[in-house]
């Protein structure tokens, strides 16, 4: 039987019964997640051969030299008018594949059910959007249903820069280009970097982990664009916590106060189970950037965030209690979230092209870097040694030349070795 033939008719059954995951592993049943909760259809297995086999003819090149050296790989597909988040990765059983299955058609923030407010966020011009949650909450979601307001109403220019790409967006009024770390771009924070030379209104990093990525992402924020960005949180004190505490010493306070003056909206989402409804349903937090929570922010006093958010209901502010009791409770009717499902006329057609120009197998040598705030200068050059040690040369290289260049790494070179009592 052909393998994608198989994944496919997988993929497409499981949304006629409204899965959201779905869980293959060797010589083990199919494990499906459905309105949150996991069940297993003893009846269906598949081989350790033939996961081999259909991860070998899903992914490129470049990704399969990923999970090789990784062993865990992230990409995503389309079928059908639905796209599919897969994780291929090293178990017991050999490869495994988690798979999340998302509309190709985005869709709009009152079909998900969310507060009515988060469309005043599609008029903000600058300042950070930070939506949180656990892994499987929709935060992925929620921050493309808000994106796609921004695309039908304004004519901006909106950059993406994610692991994987999970929702294609089709250009309406705004011009929308998207990246995929890995393929268009190594590293976030080569794509942060380069994002200013690119002259965007608005910027969507896919997942803050990493110090650095915080960090470029604030200042990315703090030069007047509008940046939204997704971080793993349980709470709104947690995720201030989180991004307080990504660096150490001095710079802690350099990064608590460019995140206050940023902070615009803070989102902490998680799908509940609403009886009346049938369904899950998200159910959030909302913190805004209010002068008594940038002051909380800045004093590194979390614990008074619950409080202000009570206190500051008219500036719609909700804790994930009064969301519930105040919003959810009073809500009639519920929009299904499969709904969104087959429905793939607005999906995004455009076909992804392969420049002959990029060797998409590439391994960079050469890492540039630059500071934010001077995105538009030519940046440092750091060049790796044959065991992968570092050299940044330091000197504003505006006038050099590629060979005076070479010569200070071949002088960095003699250093060493002579540092080393070796004689060349």
């Amino acid at each position: 039987m052909n393998m994608n033939k198989r994944f496919t008719d997988l993929i497409l059954a499981a949304i006629k019964q409204r899965i959201s995951d779905l869980h293959i592993t060797g010589g083990f049943p199919l494990i499906f997640r459905s309105d949150g909760i996991i069940h297993f259809d003893k009846h269906v297995k598949w081989s350790h051969t033939d996961i081999d086999a259909i991860v070998k003819d899903m992914l490129s090149e470049r990704q399969l030299l990923t999970l090789r050296k990784r062993w865990s790989v992230d990409f995503a597909l389309s079928f059908n008018h639905v796209r599919v988040r897969i994780n291929a990765f090293y178990t017991t059983r050999g490869l495994s594949l988690a798979i999340r299955l998302l509309p190709e058609t985005i869709p709009d923030i009152n079909s998900l059910n969310l507060h009515p407010s988060l469309n005043k966020i599609r008029d903000l011009r600058s300042g950070l959007i930070l939506v949180c949650g656990s892994t499987g909450s929709g935060k992925s979601t929620t921050v493309a249903a808000i994106i796609e307001e921004i695309n039908r109403s304004r004519p901006v220019h909106i950059i993406t820069i994610e692991d994987p790409i999970e929702y294609r967006f089709k250009p309406k009024k705004a011009f929308i280009e998207q990246r995929e770390v890995g393929i268009h771009v190594p590293s976030f924070d080569q794509g942060l970097l380069d994002v200013l030379r690119e002259n965007p209104d608005v910027i969507f990093v896919g997942e803050l982990r990493e110090p650095d990525t915080i960090r470029l992402t604030l200042n990315a924020a703090e030069s007047g664009h509008l940046v939204f960005a997704t971080l793993h949180a349980t709470d709104a004190e947690d995720a201030i916590y989180r991004i307080n505490n990504c660096v150490s010493g001095d710079n802690q306070e350099v990064i608590r106060y460019q995140f206050a003056s940023t902070l615009s909206w803070l989102i902490v989402q998680q799908l509940t189970y609403i009886e009346k409804a049938g369904f899950r349903v998200p159910v959030l937090s909302i913190t805004r950037g209010s002068s008594s929570v940038r002051s909380s922010i800045r004093e590194n006093k979390l614990t008074q965030l619950e409080t202000t958010m009570l206190t500051s209901r008219n500036e719609g502010m909700f804790t994930m209690e009064l969301y519930l009791k105040e919003f959810i409770n009073n809500q009639t009717s519920f929009n299904h979230p499969y709904k969104s499902f087959g429905m793939g006329a607005d999906s995004s057609k455009e076909a992804d092209y392969i420049s002959s120009l990029i060797d998409p197998n590439a391994v960079q040598d050469v890492v540039y870097t630059a500071s934010v705030d001077d995105a538009y200068k030519i940046p440092t050059v750091a060049l790796k040694d044959d065991e992968g040690q570092q050299y940044v040369i330091l000197e504003d290289h505006d006038d050099m030349e590629l060979k005076d260049i070479i010569a200070q790494y071949d002088q960095m070179e003699n250093e060493k070795t002579e540092g080393n009592g070796i004689k060349k």
